[in-house]
């Protein structure tokens, strides 16, 4: 493990770089163009020959030791999120990297400089897969829809559309460092669907006739009081969360709004509990809608599935950070976050970890967050990255073979899984008003 400290330590200021550069060109999923051109120059310069993500942002690589064994996924996320309030979040288009993804990208370039060092790939064998994924963070889900129209995207997460396009095929663990304030990790995370739900009204003038209109914007506001009302019918154990937002609420003051657009999440820590919870959602949504006599379109469209990090690589995680950054403490939590993350897609067909780094300072997606501490969270993140791929790989990669005997799939196959999330879109009018005196309501 020495010489491979030596490896990242080599190349420290390039890490460093990285992340500043990075932190300095913050781009929302899909949109990664500088930060993806600027990770795709770096590895070039480091020899890699790059896949490049077809008509997306993003790529991979393969490095291959020559020596039989398991390939390894190791990932870095390339978008950011948007928060206009941040003191340097980018004063057109709001987006910062509140979230580290910045500091993802500059562990994954120390890792990519270290193995290409003499000696390095002779400790292991099998092969190693690096890879800069975009569109992590699931907003701007109009864009998104727009891109999906168009046949650019099938999926709204940049890994489960990696996926489905073979860019993991061959691929039999995966592991991701996110940034946080401590080296640690835990059990994994809740998963959700995605929403875009649009009130249909009528304008008429506001002032002159209101009565000639159906205010969109009051059955809007009257569906997150619905939902509101049935919070408490969430079991804690499921970890539900619903949390929409109002992104079109009229076009001018004097005019009944005729459309009202929100967005949501409904997390929860199963498919069953996001499923179960979203239904309720739906019935209270449909149910406001139908008291002021607007209609709906609710889209409902796959999320990120519940993460689930698996106890061989938890436990390959924390050998790692005490053989590689010992002056660091890590803990294993056991509880599931009530975050989100589409590493869980790839949980459900391969074995995977996603742990913490330290380095970050200030509330995640926060007008506050920023990396305090670099060297932690790029450098060493490094270092811990490479003490698994040591361990994983090793002496005939004896634990990775372990992982993958011992681990047991929610889904025999991408496709199969691909298919159940498939299952999940649904679109539309949820209510028929067609008939005199009488209305149809589609909870879906």
């Amino acid at each position: 493990m020495k010489d491979i400290n030596i490896a990242v330590e080599k190349h420290k200021q390039l890490i460093l770089d990285t992340e500043r550069f990075i932190w300095q060109h913050p781009e929302t999923g899909y949109k990664e163009f500088e930060t993806s051109a600027y990770m795709e120059n770096v590895f070039k310069k480091l020899g890699y020959d790059l896949v490049m993500a077809e008509g997306i942002t993003g790529f991979y690589t393969v490095l291959d030791t020559g020596k039989p064994g398991p390939e390894v996924l190791v990932l870095a996320e390339l978008d950011a999120i948007i928060c206009p309030e941040h003191k340097e979040a980018n004063p057109e288009t709001g987006a910062v990297h509140s979230c580290g993804h910045n500091a993802q990208c500059a562990a994954l370039v120390g890792i990519a400089a270290a193995l290409k060092e003499p000696g390095i790939l002779e400790k292991i064998c099998g092969k190693i897969r690096l890879c800069a994924v975009p569109a992590e963070e699931l907003l701007e889900i109009e864009y998104r829809t727009k891109l999906k129209h168009e046949g650019k995207i099938k999926y709204f997460g940049g890994k489960t559309e990696f996926l489905s396009r073979g860019y993991f095929d061959g691929v039999d663990i995966a592991f991701m460092v996110h940034t946080s304030s401590m080296f640690t990790v835990k059990k994994g995370s809740v998963g959700f669907i995605a929403k875009q739900i649009n009130y249909k009204g009528v304008a008429a003038h506001a002032g002159s006739s209101p009565w000639n209109g159906n205010n969109a914007l009051y059955a809007a506001n009257c569906g997150i009081n619905a939902v509101n009302a049935i919070r408490e019918t969430f079991k804690e154990s499921d970890i539900i969360r619903v949390h929409p937002i109002i992104t079109n609420g009229g076009s001018m003051v004097n005019a009944i709004p005729e459309k009202t657009v929100l967005e949501s999440y409904v997390r929860g820590a199963s498919f069953e509990a996001i499923c179960e919870a979203n239904r309720k959602v739906n019935q209270a949504l449909c149910g406001a809608a139908l008291s002021i006599g607007t209609n709906i379109d609710i889209t409902d469209t796959p999320g990120y599935a519940p993460l689930l990090n698996d106890e061989n690589m938890m436990q390959i995680v924390s050998e790692a950070a005490a053989l590689a950054i010992p002056e660091y403490e890590f803990e294993i939590y056991d509880y599931i976050g009530s975050g989100s993350t589409d590493m869980g897609d790839l949980s459900c067909i391969m074995p995977v970890v996603h742990p913490y780094a330290a380095g970050a300072i200030g509330k995640a997606h926060g007008s506050d967050f920023e990396i305090k501490d670099p060297v932690a969270a790029c450098v060493a993140s490094s270092k811990m990255q490479l003490g698994m791929l040591l361990i994983l790989l090793s002496d005939d990669a004896k634990r990775a073979r372990k992982v993958i005997d011992e681990f047991k799939p929610q889904f025999t196959s991408k496709e199969e899984f691909l298919s159940f999330i498939d299952g999940l879109n649904q679109f539309g009018d949820r209510i028929d008003y067609s008939k005199a005196n009488k209305a149809t309501v589609i909870i879906g």
